[in-house]
């Protein structure tokens, strides 16, 4: 898998899982469930791969330069 997430991406995927996960605290019911959703953005963040990234060109992740 290559990297093909950057920095920021990383950051606001990581904001947005905790924030996901949050609603298995602050909802009752069925419901608080849909929190689990979270873990997919997190897991993508901590990874810096989504697979959804290459099926439609994306790519946030700075190119290297060869020196």
């Amino acid at each position: 898998m290559k990297k093909n997430v950057g920095g920021i991406d990383r950051i606001l995927r990581i904001l947005l899982g905790l924030a996901l996960l949050s609603l298995l605290v602050l909802l009752d019911g069925p419901s608080r469930w849909w929190g689990l959703l979270g873990l997919v953005p997190l897991g993508t963040a901590l990874l810096s791969y989504c697979p959804l990234y290459p099926i439609f060109g994306f790519n946030t992740c700075p190119l290297k330069k060869d020196s």
